[in-house]
């Protein structure tokens, strides 16, 4: 009874994180191996993000090296607090405390968001801000309602509007919005917001494992070697059994 009780436990912070995702998920499709993509997500990442959430299990310079960024210009562009060090944490300096009261809880650490939310989850996410005047920031999202964060990408995407679609609630049809419309205000197109928001999710899955592509292609060595030596054995199990039968 006390190791099903365990395992129960165990499970509730997936159970409630499968329920949260009451709307379908955009696929981000994105790319680990696309260096360029990485950079760019570090780009907006630093620029956009930085400022509440950090990356605390990240090192500045593991994340130059990994992504092919010269550490002068690491430090230079992307490391913006004039003391920090290129092999420090990447760590920002906005105030626990502070934060809890102006958003109504401490912005969370993203180095392993792409795994507990999943970068299809993320993609979605951030591409489903709408214009709402009756929240504190302005902005309600279709994945995460009633959100306590702004709308960090709003410049590049445009101001979205609310799309509406019915829904039956209770037996009765309701209004919901399903999907968002930019004004056209923003800096990019819609093609390339969603570029930018799949460059972001890159880093951010990035992040959640920097050795994911060298672990795979490790795994498939290991299964190699694994097959070569499984023949090994069955040849040398048919030439010790030869004198036997």
């Amino acid at each position: 009874m006390k190791k099903w009780i365990v395992i129960l436990f165990a499970m509730l912070p997936s159970l409630a994180m499968a329920a949260a995702v009451n709307v379908p998920l955009d696929k981000a499709n994105n790319d680990l191996s696309d260096q360029a993509s990485l950079q760019n997500g570090a780009k907006l990442f630093m620029n956009y993000c930085f400022g509440c959430h950090a990356t605390q299990y990240q090192r500045y310079e593991r994340v130059a090296t990994d992504l092919g960024i010269p550490l002068d210009l690491m430090k230079e562009s992307l490391v913006f607090d004039p003391e920090a060090k290129i092999g420090d944490l990447m760590v920002n300096a906005i105030p626990q405390e502070s934060a809890a009261q102006w958003f109504g809880a401490p912005p969370p650490d993203l180095t392993l968001v792409a795994r507990v939310r999943g970068t299809d989850w993320l993609y979605t996410y951030m591409r489903s801000f709408y214009a709402d005047p009756s929240r504190p920031f302005g902005v309600n999202n279709i994945v995460f309602p009633l959100v306590g964060m702004p709308h960090v990408l709003e410049e590049l995407q445009g101001i979205p509007q609310p799309v509406y679609g019915t829904k039956i609630v209770d037996g009765e049809e309701v209004q919901v919005v399903v999907g968002v419309e930019s004004d056209g205000s923003g800096e990019l197109n819609s093609e390339e917001y969603d570029q930018a928001v799949r460059d972001l999710v890159n880093f951010l899955e990035y992040s959640g494992d920097p050795v994911k592509l060298e672990r795979h292609a490790l795994g498939w060595w290991v299964m190699a070697f694994l097959v070569l030596l499984t023949i090994v054995f069955v040849l040398l199990k048919k030439e010790y059994w030869r004198d036997v039968h």
